[in-house]
């Protein structure tokens, strides 16, 4: 089993829910969440004074999936999350030891 988690662009997270929802994934966590990276934030300008912004609102998502279908799953947030522009995300991948589903007691690929 692997935690797939990717940070995205908060613009993109309908389109990256819907192409992990078409591959039949049956679980999302999305966390509205704020970070840079390479970017390094942006300026503003509010009522003629200007402000730097060193955190971008990003959105986070989560998602637990069985081995075999990772590379579908990166594929597809891949393809929808990106627009060509720096600071379209970025995705990481960790292996998860055990899963439980707390109201069953089903355990590893059972309780995805």
């Amino acid at each position: 089993m692997k935690l797939v988690t990717a940070v995205i662009k908060p613009h993109r997270l309908d389109d990256v829910v819907a192409a992990i929802k078409a591959l039949g994934v049956s679980g999302i966590t999305a966390t509205e969440v704020r970070g840079f990276g390479r970017q390094g934030g942006h300026s503003e300008t509010y009522r003629g004074t200007e402000y730097k912004i060193d955190f971008v609102p990003k959105v986070r998502i989560e998602v637990l999936i069985d081995s075999p279908d990772l590379d579908r799953l990166v594929d597809a947030i891949v393809e929808t999350a990106k627009t060509g522009k720096i600071g379209d995300g970025k995705i990481w991948i960790t292996e998860v030891a055990e899963t439980i589903r707390i109201r069953t007691g089903e355990r590893g690929t059972d309780a995805i």
